[in-house]
């Protein structure tokens, strides 16, 4: 059985510090593929280096939406995140998106953001990974206004009438462990109704730690954890989920 974690941050300093031995203990796990996923300028530097040192970790180049207003304090940023994209390894433009819920930047910065963000990606063919958090009118607005966009919603945790929203705009949907401990019965529902082949597996670690680990560090091996409990939640047997959620983290990422 061989798992993947499409989204995790091994460069953030609660991890960074012991990659190795993390990578060995996911690998035991069954989980083989990792995505290092960039938030800034400099988050995503140190992402690709990770990606460059250890043959089972790609990196991806993104700006988070709570860094909007920051960003355009440095003049450079722009050019840097361009070279950023052509660096080997990089499979993925983000994280990026607009986050309402907590505001750490004004939505007129995280909307300015995203969209250069967006038109900076686009012509480098590469997927997207998406962050969005009470944000779902705005971003579609933003979304719609360019054609062919691909990727995935990193930590689905709405309710049926969004995941139809995402379905029908062909991207992926990329479940963690808030599955595992969330009260909200529609959020399960919606997991439930994700396609096969439009659900990839991940944790956000060292955030979002999946029960029975609550309390713990996030870590990439906690993707089993993640699986099994989805596995029941679907009615599927857990080789199988494993089986095409990487199937289609290798297609989405061309990892």
């Amino acid at each position: 059985m061989e798992l993947t974690d499409t989204h995790c941050h091994l460069q953030f300093e609660s991890l960074v510090r012991q990659t190795d031995e993390i990578l060995k203990n996911a690998q035991a796990a069954g989980v083989t593929r990792f995505i290092c996923v960039g938030t800034s300028v400099d988050d995503s530097q140190k992402a690709i280096a990770i990606a460059a040192a250890h043959s089972n970790v790609w990196a991806t180049v993104g700006v988070h939406p709570h860094d909007g207003k920051n960003f355009f304090e440095q003049e450079d940023n722009i050019a840097q995140l361009k070279d950023l994209l052509t660096k080997p390894k990089v499979v993925a433009v983000g994280e990026i998106g607009l986050d309402f819920y907590k505001n750490y930047s004004p939505k007129a910065e995280q909307e300015k953001l995203l969209r250069l963000q967006i038109e900076i990606g686009v012509p480098s063919g590469l997927p997207f990974i998406f962050h969005i958090r009470e944000a779902w009118t705005d971003f579609w607005r933003i979304f719609d206004s360019y054609p062919n966009l691909h990727g995935v919603i990193h930590s689905f945790s709405a309710h049926p009438k969004q995941l139809d929203q995402v379905l029908s705009r062909g991207l992926y949907v990329g479940l963690n462990g808030i599955m595992t401990f969330t009260s909200d019965k529609l959020q399960l529902e919606a997991a439930k109704l994700v396609p096969q082949n439009r659900l990839v597996l991940e944790t956000d670690a060292p955030f979002l730690t999946p029960a029975p680990n609550r309390g713990k560090v996030c870590e990439p091996k906690f993707v089993r954890d993640i699986a099994q409990f989805l596995a029941a939640l679907r009615s599927e047997d857990i080789k199988e989920l494993a089986g095409y959620s990487t199937k289609n983290a290798r297609e989405l990422f061309g990892i």
